[in-house]
């Protein structure tokens, strides 16, 4: 029986006021809903200043052992995993907590067979199927490392982060289906291997029957490996501190960085955030449609879902195909209870029109959720009327790669919610509002720069084999404080509303790119000298990429050139990365000193051209004018 759910405004305020006056008790009670192999003897170390973090010292768990094995007994046959295939006409998938128990298990015991020891990093470069849970929960069993790297992800990333983790052994599968397209993973394993040498091992699980190329001595094929092994595997002890995963998220150098989660803190805190952030009931049917290859994959449809024991659906397609109905299609057909979709995914079905709405009832529905961005007033309250029918409270949560949960919701039905708005600090997170000096900003009905004061036990304990970076990029803005790089309002109730990042970033479709990694990838174009990347507002993604390019000489025939760099782009990065407008210019805006004058392109990129400020101060001025009159 989990003993911590908030259930009503009052337990809440209760909470929040237990996690201020003793956090370390807080954090323990909650801790204790989980099953561990060895108590803790140290709740919390900790010092932002040098950055080291330290939850439930000298504990051991295997959190496998808390989405599996300890259902068994009462769960055993209940749902763990429903699949839904990418064509309809396809026979959907239940997988029950003892099925699930046995298939990690048996590949568990796949990779100690192909080499995987405690410690190991894995790169999992899968589709959206059930085989890309029990590898990742396979790789837990046995303490080694997963990176998970999304599927849409091109060759070249994959092997930056291959050899930034120093990965022996890739799992992936023949190919993957993906609306009306299929694509060769495979392959662009193969090409993206021919830049990593520390791979011994590639396991390849048949999903479409396709025939790759299997490189003698290096290449298995995932079905015949299952052969040699039996299901019994322990679960490896890990302690609290001992990695779980290495996620790649962009940073504004333009190199990816490896986030690092362990093994005790984030079990505890996803648990926690999932069950009450979402209130979930045993039977529920709850559906994140987030890919594994992105936190929210990780968090909340993987381990938070399995440590309540409840049915976590997963999903191979897409919003749009066959066609614009399809989410309320499977709604309807699984009798989904939980719902947490993206912004982007929400305006592009408004975008669709509400016919696609229509044909389908969505009674079974509970709960709704957004991830990955803020959502807009407007995308809110048709998601609310349209899909909730007014009824289904709407948690729109704020958290990060980096936060390893949801940090600021309301909690369905129990804490308010507001249109566009995250809402209130979970119960032991302690949100600030900074000015530019750092100094915190009391009261409410003010705007700041978000930043938390106090750790909580996923955060990020370093970025792999660079723990500097971590220190530099979290901790070192605003001394004392985990600087979210991202400014925010605290409204009149203490609610609040994030306003978006304040550093080189660009949140399209609730993905994090650096400005600079998607310049080094149009800058390796020949023709380009150089560019300047630039986030807008853009009505489905929330912002698009806007390029200022500067080339050699100006193209005769501009849109060859741009179709040229689209390749290059998602070659290097994927093509979700693809900027949606390449403006040609013959120089960029800026200072003396050679830099480059970013606030000004963000104003001609959002069409903001009363509002560019002074521009005296720039090296060539006249450059500002050019690239004003050649705006696309």
């Amino acid at each position: 029986m989990y003993t911590h759910r908030i259930q009503s405004a009052e337990d809440y305020h209760s909470a929040v006021q237990q996690s201020r006056e003793n956090p370390e008790a807080f954090w323990a009670a909650v801790a204790s809903n989980l099953q561990w192999q060895k108590p803790w003897e140290k709740v919390l170390n900790w010092s932002f200043d040098p950055y080291a973090v330290h939850w439930f010292e000298g504990g051991k768990l295997n959190i496998t052992e808390n989405c599996l094995d300890r259902h068994l007994a009462e769960r055993g046959n209940h749902t763990a995993l429903l699949f839904e295939p990418n064509d309809p006409k396809d026979r959907a998938r239940r997988i029950s907590y003892n099925e699930l128990f046995m298939e990690v298990c048996r590949f568990a015991n796949v990779l100690k067979r192909n080499g995987v020891r405690k410690g190991d990093r894995v790169c999992l470069y899968m589709p959206m199927i059930p085989a890309l849970a029990v590898a990742t929960l396979a790789c837990a069993r046995i303490g080694a490392i997963h990176s998970v790297v999304f599927a849409g992800f091109s060759a070249q990333s994959m092997a930056d982060r291959i050899n930034d983790a120093g990965c022996n052994v890739v799992v992936t599968a023949d190919g993957m289906s993906r609306g009306a397209k299929q694509l060769p993973l495979k392959r662009t394993v193969d090409e993206a291997l021919e830049h990593c040498d520390t791979v011994s091992r590639v396991i390849v699980y048949n999903h479409l029957n396709w025939q790759p190329e299997m490189l003698d001595g290096r290449d298995v094929w995932w079905h015949n490996e299952l052969e040699h092994v039996d299901s019994h595997c322990p679960a490896e002890p890990m302690d609290s501190e001992d990695p779980l995963f290495i996620l790649y998220t962009s940073g504004s150098t333009g190199k990816p960085k490896g986030v690092v989660h362990t093994t005790g803190g984030y079990a505890t805190y996803v648990d926690y955030s999932f069950r009450n952030v979402f209130q979930v009931e045993p039977n529920d049917v709850y559906w994140c449609t987030a890919d594994i290859g992105w936190i929210t994959g990780h968090s909340y449809l993987l381990y938070g879902p399995l440590m309540s024991g409840i049915t976590s659906l997963m999903f191979e397609g897409i919003p749009t195909w066959p066609d614009a109905g399809r989410f309320w299609s499977v709604i309807d057909k699984h009798g989904v209870t939980v719902f947490y979709t993206a912004p982007t995914a929400i305006r592009s079905l408004m975008a669709a029109g509400i016919d696609h709405v229509l044909p389908y009832n969505l009674h079974s529905l509970r709960v709704l959720g957004s991830v990955g961005e803020p959502i807009n007033e407007e995308a809110w309250h048709w998601y609310h009327v349209h899909v909730g029918k007014e009824r289904c409270p709407v948690v729109d949560t704020w958290w990060q790669t980096e936060t390893g949960g949801i940090m600021i919701s309301a909690l369905a039905g129990v804490t308010p919610s507001k249109p566009a708005h995250a809402g209130l600090p979970l119960p032991g997170i302690q949100t600030v509002l900074l000015n530019q000096e750092g100094k915190e900003i009391e009261g409410n009905d003010q705007e700041g720069y978000l930043a938390v004061k106090f750790p909580w036990p996923s955060m990020i304990r370093t970025t792999w084999g660079d723990h500097e970076r971590c220190y530099q990029t979290y901790f070192t803005a605003y001394k004392g404080y985990y600087f979210t790089g991202d400014g925010a309002r605290r409204d009149e109730q203490g609610m609040y509303r994030i306003i978006g990042r304040v550093d080189d970033v660009i949140n399209v479709s609730g993905h994090r790119f650096g400005t600079a990694e998607i310049e080094n990838a149009i800058n390796l174009n020949r023709s380009v000298v150089e560019s300047a990347v630039v986030g807008y507002p853009h009505d489905i993604k929330g912002q698009g990429i806007y390029a200022f390019v500067i080339c050699e000489q100006l193209p005769e025939r501009p849109e060859y050139l741009r179709e040229e760099i689209y390749e290059t782009v998602s070659t290097a990065i994927g093509r979700i990365a693809k900027p949606d407008k390449i403006q040609f210019v013959s120089g960029l805006p800026k200072t003396r000193s050679g830099k480059i004058m970013r606030r000004i392109l963000r104003k001609v990129a959002e069409g903001d051209l009363s509002n560019l400020g002074d521009t005296t101060t720039l090296l060539d001025p006249l450059i500002v004018d050019e690239i004003v009159a050649g705006k696309v």
